[in-house]
Formats: C-alpha cells, structure tokens, sequence
C-alpha cells in the first residue's frame, strides 16, 4: 500500500482534532447562551456544568458514525483510495469553513456542513470515475441526493416553526409572570419549571441517552407506548420536587437552567460527535478493511455497522471540554445571539437593510391593527403585563431567567418532536430561532432596535443556506483536486490549510492585542472613572489623530497604498470609538454622582467634538486611500509642499494641546487661538496660489486637485473640532475642581 494513505490517516487524525476545536467553539451556542443570557450562575459553573454534559455524552454514546460511513453515498461503488480522497477533501473543507464562520462570528450547523461536504465530495468523485473511467452507470447508483433534499426542507420548517413556537410560550409566560415574576412564580413556578423540566428530561433521553446501552430496549420501549404516562409522571413528581425545594429557599430556576444546559450539552455531544470525527474514524476503518485488499479494494465494508474504541471518545470528549474554557471564538459566536437577544440597550453590530425597515414598517401598522380590534381593557392589562424594568431593576442581566427556561425548554420539546418525526433537525437552528421569537414576544426588539436586530437574523439564516452551498462547492472542488494531484494535490492543500490556519490564529492574537492597546476609553461603574477616563480620552484622541494624518499625508506623498490603507482602517476604528462613545452618553451620565451633574453638559460636548475631530479624520483618509488605489495621478510637487507647510503647523498645534492636556494646564488657549488662525489665514492662502496654477495649467489633474482641497477643507474643520474639545476639557476640569 502507499505510503500516501498512511499519510491521509494521520492527516484526518490531526483535522479531527481540529474539528473539534472550531466546531465546539462554533455549537457552544447551543448550550451556553441561556445560562450565560440570564447569568444565573458564575461563567466558570456554567462551562463546567456543559463540560460535564459534553463528556458524559461522549462516553455513554454508542459511537455510530453511519452518516459518514454510508449515510451520502454508497461506499461499495468506491475503492479504498477513492474514499480516502473523499474523507480528506471533507475534512480540509470543514475546518476551513468553520473556522470561517467562527471568525465571523456567526452559528452554523455542523450537520448540514458536514452533509454537503460528504455530498459534494462524494459527487466530485463519481464525475471523476464516470467521466475518466467510462463507466456505464449514473450518479444516483453512488450518490443518496436524498438526505441533502431532506436537511433543507427540515431547515425551512425548523426555522419558522421554532421562531413561532419561541414567541407564541414566551408570550404567554410572561403574561402569567411579568417582569417582575417573585410573587407570581411564589404561586406558579413550580408547575411551570415541571414541565419545563418534562421537556429537558424527555430531550436528555430521546437525543442524548437513547443509543447509550444506559436505556435498555425493554424501558426505551415502553416510555414509547406509554408516553403521556411517563411525561405526565415526571411532571407531577418534579413540580411536587420543585414545591418542596421552593419552600425551603432553593431557586429551581437556577436548577432548571442548569439541568437545560446539561441536557443539551449531552445530547450535543451523543449525537453531534459524528460531525466531528466519524469521517476521520471512517477514514481509519477504512485503511484496517484494506490491510490486505489494497488500495484498489472495493469498500463495502463500510456498510457493516461499527463500534468506536473507548478510548476515541473519551480523548475527542476532552478536547471538546477543554474547548469550552478556553476557545475565546466561542464567546464570539455565542455574543452574536446574546446581542441579538439582549434587554439591554446595545451597540447594535448589524447595520440595518431596507427588507428590514420594511417589516418593521408593517409590523408596526400590524400592532395599531391589533390595538384596535382587541378591546382596549384587554390591551390595557396586556400591555401592564409587559411592563418592562427600570435600569437599576434590569442590572446588567442579557434577559431575565423567565425567558431562559422558555429557550431551554421549547428548543428541547421541539427537537425531540422532530426527531421522533424522523426530520433532520438541527440543533443550532432550532435553539437560535427559539430564542428570537421571544426575544420578540418579550419586547425587547423595541423600535429603536428592531431594524437591526431583523438584520441581523437574517444574516445568520442566509448563513445556514450560504453554508449548505459552500460546503458542497468547496469539497467538490478541493476533492476534485486530490483526484486528479494525487499526493502533490494532497501536499499543496493540506499546507495552504495549514496557512490559512495558522494565519487566522496569528492575526486574531495580534488583533486582540491592537485592541486593548487602541481601545480609546473604558468608562468604568465608578464615577471617579467616567471623570478620569473622559480626560483620557481626550489625551488619545489627540494622540491619535496626529499620527494616523501624518502617516496619511506621508502615504500619499510616496503613493504607499498599504500605508493609505492602514490609515483608514485606525481612523474608521476611531471614527466607530467615538460613535459609541456618544451612543453611550446617557448610560455613562447616570453614572455621575449628584454633585457632578452640572458637569455632564461638557462631557457631552467632549465626546460630540471627538466625533467630529474623527469624522473629519476619516473623510480626509478615505479619499486619499481610493486615489491611490484607483491608480490616479499623484499630487503635485507644489501640491506636496503645500501640504508638508499644513502638516508642520498641524502638529505644533497638536503638540501644545497635548503638552496642556499632560500639565493640565489651559493657560495657553489663547496662544492656540492664534496658532490656529494662522493656520486657516495659510490654508486660504495656499488655495489661492492653487486656483491660480490650476487655471495656468491645463495639464493640471483635476481629481488630484479635488483630492487637495478636500484634505485641506477636512484640516480645518479637524483643527477647529480639536480646538473646541480641548476648551470644553477645560471648563470640565475647572468646574470639578470648583466643586471639589
């Protein structure tokens, strides 16, 4: 046998590994944000209690790994070298995709990425030996085209169904509990967390437990002829359980969060390993089948059903565990869905689209119908039910416990509904759109935030199907390659995969690190750092600014397109620092104590004068960037000098702002005054001699003209912002010190 196969083993057993890092880090959306949502335990319990789940999961799973083995094509139609080709183009293909979706930032589903990966692999294969080999046979005789049609239809009803199911129980729970639910859950909220509780424990054992050897076929059988009996049992005794343990001062929601978080970390594990290492596992039963058939053996035995060792599950549980505490991408992807799903006011990270201001449009129209068909007495008391809280009420929280156990629970009796169904459902698509429907019915998609929180939905949906295509396509693709390289293909992708890797772990570090070194301020909880960090931010601002427009103007003397480039994207952060920073503005005044109140008119105009400072800052930027990046003319030698005069007094006006700003001394506001003005009287010289040499020179460029004046127009009104703010500091540290 080749020692090429041999090679591709343990290439597989190495992306298994990684595999189950980016596809843990991409799930843990799964089961984290509920508990993390309604913070109703430390992060490190919460991690701990799904790390748990995820290893007991993998250890009482029964391991089998038929969906890659068989589940897309018919392995008896393909030899031993055919497979393995297939398995390792899977593989490249799954960890760069997910990866990619984890650097986004966005859920996806394993199951489909992995289905259509098969599906394409295993079809690039068949073009490949129908059309080399002249072989008198179709594609349906290697490829089942069967499940795939299968998965997107479950996706399409999945989507809608738990988006309904989601808002219709969030709905009516927080009609039977309000906002403010102690008293009503003192009444109700045993029952209530019963039978959430009958859905968590019914998904635990129908998805989690059901192919462990734990439930015998004896007990698996008889909870299906009797299934209202045994639910309606669990019921009675857990909410009796939940009555006791209220009355002695213990928080069953926290009980049911948790056994929520548990059970879907379980059934994620028992059943979502598959998509992690059962093709590499195949790939090895495989390469033990051709032992002694060689590579050109035929693999049909690949559709004997297969045990996996032990010691396979325990390692692949433990490295999914340790993902868990470890992977900051799967913080990343469970923020999207906490963003999206948040009480609080936030930065909104989507921008909004006109199908979603369309449907807010008519959703709006909707609920003035709606008013006025119900009768007013019943909206009156609807609307006192939603009642939404105070700031001081709502704390910190992403969603209260209500709505977690809501999530918890219909995501658990939905997947199991569809799952005795025999539908495809997913995992990640069922619990993310639970939790947006009631975010919906709970109100938090207010007008102010509806547009893009919709927008954001809707990205994450055309993920789903985005990724069911680029699944197929690239593994068609990177497997058509090995086909026809053979091991020189194989070599190349493997290190471009490497690359790529290697590459995103590299920039992510270093990104991270340019963060928390650029990041302009950090307003604190205490009011001593709102006044600090409001200097501060000045000080950067001004800093800033003088580096980012002197490396602009050099950039652009020497047509340096990178340096242009890395002009705008710090300025566009800055410009986005200062946006948030005035989205904030109410958040951090409530934060000032009643003696500092008088103040906060200036730290208003503080921050709206960094806005304008980088706003300037960029429009000056941005253009400089296309100019060159488009390939147009250069400045002028006359052009560039006059600029090198502008930069010169740009920076000694800097200069002294920021030397003031270090002393805290504005005793030379005045002498700034001046300094600007001459600036502005040079300006106005300068685009006086430039009309004169544009109008003597018709070889002149005029978009190089344009580019001149624009950058000396966005000078004067950074200048003038930046002279503003530092007045307005300095009313600001003289008030405080007259109250002090």
């Amino acid at each position: 046998m080749s020692p090429v196969f041999t090679v591709i083993v343990v290439i597989l057993a190495i992306l298994a590994i990684v595999d189950l890092i980016v596809g843990v880090s991409n799930d843990a959306i799964n089961f984290l944000n509920s508990s993390l949502g309604s913070k109703i335990a430390s992060y490190k319990t919460i991690i701990s209690v799904a790390a748990v789940g995820i290893l007991v999961g993998v250890l009482t799973s029964h391991g089998m790994m038929e969906v890659a083995r068989n589940g897309v094509f018919h392995p008896e139609m393909f030899t031993f070298s055919e497979i393995m080709f297939l398995y390792v183009g899977v593989m490249l293909t799954d960890v760069i995709l997910l990866d990619g979706f984890n650097k986004l930032g966005l859920p996806t589903s394993t199951t489909v990425s992995m289905i259509f990966e098969l599906l394409g692999a295993s079809m690039a294969v068949t073009v490949f030996k129908i059309y080399g080999g002249d072989l008198d046979a179709g594609i349906g005789e290697f490829v089942n085209g069967g499940k795939a049609l299968g998965m997107i239809s479950a996706i399409l009803v999945s989507v809608v169904l738990s988006f309904i199911v989601g808002s219709v129980v969030m709905y009516f729970s927080r009609i039977l509990f309000t906002f403010r639910y102690a008293k009503q859950f003192g009444r109700f909220g045993a029952v209530w967390c019963g039978v959430a509780i009958v859905g968590i424990i019914y998904f635990a054992m129908f998805k989690g437990l059901k192919s462990s050897g734990l439930i015998t076929e004896e007990i698996s059988g008889f909870i299906s002829d009797n299934l209202l009996m045994v639910l309606g049992g669990v019921w009675l005794a857990s909410s009796l359980l939940f009555f006791i343990l209220q009355k002695l001062g213990v928080n069953i929601l926290k009980i049911t969060i948790l056994s929520g978080t548990f059970a879907l970390a379980l059934a994620f594990a028992g059943n979502d390993l598959v998509n992690f290492v059962g093709v590499p596992l195949a790939g090895i039963d495989a390469y033990t089948l051709a032992q002694d058939g060689g590579s050109s053996m035929m693999m049909g035995g690949l559709n004997d059903p297969k045990m996996v060792n032990i010691e396979f599950l325990a390692i692949a549980g433990v490295v999914m565990a340790l993902t868990l505490f470890f992977s900051k991408d799967a913080k990343k992807v469970s923020q999207t869905e906490l963003n999206l799903a948040s009480q609080q006011e936030e930065d909104e990270r989507f921008n909004s689209t006109p199908f979603s201001r369309a449907l807010v449009r008519y959703s709006v129209k909707l609920n003035e119908w709606y008013n006025r068909v119900l009768p007013a007495s019943w909206v009156k008391y609807i609307n006192t039910r939603f009642q939404p809280l105070s700031s001081d009420e709502k704390g910190d929280i992403i969603y209260d416990r209500i709505r977690a156990v809501v999530n918890l629970a219909a995501a658990s009796i939905l997947i199991c509904i569809g799952t005795s169904l025999k539908l495809p459902l997913s995992t990640t698509y069922v619990v993310f759109m639970v939790s947006m429907g009631s975010s919906l019915a709970d109100r938090v998609w207010g007008r102010d935030s509806a547009v893009y929180r919709i927008s954001g939905v809707m990205v994450v949906i055309m993920g789903w199907f985005v990724t069911a295509f680029v699944a197929f396509g690239m593994s068609f693709i990177i497997t058509s390659l090995l086909m026809f390289g053979g091991g020189y293909a194989l070599a190349a992708l493997v290190l471009i995969a490497a690359y790529i890797l290697l590459k995103r772990f590299v920039i992510k570090s270093a990104d991270a690190t340019e963060t928390e070194e650029e990041h302009l301020i950090d307003d604190g909880d205490a009011p001593e750092d709102v006044l600090y960090n409001c200097t501060q931010m000045v000080v950067d601002v001004m800093n800033q600014t003088s580096n980012i427009y002197n490396r602009m103007l050099v950039s652009l003397f020497t047509e340096n397109r990178k340096g242009l480039k890395d002009t705008v994207a710090m300025s566009e952060k800055m410009y986005e620092e200062a946006n948030k920073r005035k989205y904030e503005i109410c958040s951090t005044v409530k934060k000032l104590q009643e003696q500092h109140i008088e103040t906060a008119h200036y730290y208003v105009q503080i921050v709206d004068y960094v806005s304008e400072v980088s706003k300037a800052l960029l429009h000056s930027t941005r253009p400089a960037y296309d100019h060159i990046n488009n390939n147009h003319r250069g400045l002028s030698a006359e052009q560039i000098q006059d600029l090198k005069l502008i930069n010169d007094k740009v920076d000694e006006i800097f200069r002294q702002i920021s030397e003031m700003l270090a002393k805290k001394d504005f005793s030379q506001l005045d002498d700034v005054m001046v300094k600007r003005d001459d600036l502005f009287d040079t300006i106005a010289e300068i685009i006086k001699n430039h009309i004169k040499r544009v109008r003597n020179d018709s070889t002149s460029s005029s978009r190089a003209s344009a580019l001149f004046l624009n950058i000396l127009s966005e000078t004067k009104t950074m200048v003038l912002q930046a002279r503003n703010m530092i007045k307005s500091e300095a009313y600001f540290l003289n008030a405080i010190k007259e109250m002090e």
